[in-house]
């Protein structure tokens, strides 16, 4: 169904430029503290990882430092895990999990896994509550060479100077009823584009890399967090977000071609978790620990190999 409002910024069919990069920055507010909610829950995680702060933005509400936890007890011999949350900061449950795990559950694994997490990609996003950085550039559509988004270079160059090969990545995220009252109008905005209005799916989903499915991994991390909360069931058409459902739960996109975060590691074994937080069949707490379900359902699957 064509959407017929259009958003308050820009002219329709025109592509934006600084002007209106500008106005839609200025129109953004600070709507909770990424100081309070993710820095100080930092401090909460024990001594057995080591907190590397990897980069600084400097952005006109900041500074915002960046931070990533890796393994002190690192061998060279163990797969090297890698999990991301808040590339999209907006999607509380991928920042908000992501630091669950590492202060409840990551200790566990760290006798079959060297575990790197950056639990917080994007802080301004979070802030503000946003999927874009302030140039309104996606981060998640920016992991490429020479990226134009900071937070995605930022997070590349930090993995990339660890020097390690990564064996699995699980790239943490929400999709939101705000996606389609907010994000994708502005996105077609933005680009010139006519907004199409899409469907929200309730429940909790995987993306698997087109190039590199993983399918048994996905199986795995679906039975992991059914356990948690529910998984979201495919449109009449078969397919969730617009792709066609692969198996129950789980979507494919081509991951590195997209610029996506899960796949610029090229890791052997990549997914993408989406969880719905507008569920009226889920709190903020089950989608918190349905992220810690999806990261333990992978690595269970990995330890089982």
């Amino acid at each position: 169904m064509q959407q017929t409002h259009t958003y308050p910024i820009g002219t329709p069919g025109q592509k934006w430029t600084q002007k209106e990069v500008q106005q839609w920055r200025e129109s953004r507010t600070l709507q909770r503290s990424y100081k309070d909610e993710v820095l100080s829950k930092m401090d909460e995680i024990g001594d057995s990882f080591e907190r590397v702060q990897y980069g600084e933005l400097d952005y006109p509400s900041g500074p915002y430092p960046l931070f990533g936890f890796k393994s002190k007890q690192w061998h060279s011999d163990k797969p090297t895990v890698l999990v991301t949350g808040g590339v999209h900061g907006y999607e509380t449950s991928g920042v908000q999990g992501a630091l669950l795990f590492l202060k409840e559950t990551a200790s566990q694994y760290q006798s079959d896994f060297n575990l790197i997490v950056a639990p917080c990609v994007s802080p301004w996003g979070y802030e503000i509550i946003n999927r874009w950085n302030p140039e309104a550039v996606d981060p998640n559509r920016s992991f490429v060479e020479n990226s134009s988004a900071p937070e995605s270079a930022l997070v590349m160059q930090f993995v990339k100077d660890l020097g390690v090969e990564v064996f699995a990545h699980i790239d943490l995220h929400e999709t939101t009823n705000s996606d389609e009252e907010e994000f994708r109008p502005a996105l077609a905005a933005r680009d010139g584009l006519e907004y199409f209005e899409g469907s929200i799916p309730d429940g909790f989903y995987t993306v698997g890399d087109t190039e590199n499915p993983c399918e048994e991994m996905q199986t795995a991390i679906i039975a992991s967090v059914e356990k948690v909360t529910h998984i979201a069931p495919a449109d009449p058409d078969g397919t969730i977000i617009g792709s066609q459902v692969v198996q129950h739960g789980v979507i494919n996109y081509p991951l590195e071609k997209l610029g996506l975060c899960a796949g610029f590691s090229k890791a052997k074994y990549t997914t993408t978790t989406e969880v719905y937080p507008d569920s009226a069949k889920a709190t903020t707490e089950e989608c918190n620990r349905a992220q810690v379900a999806a990261i333990t359902g992978m690595l269970d699957y990995l330890k089982a190999l």
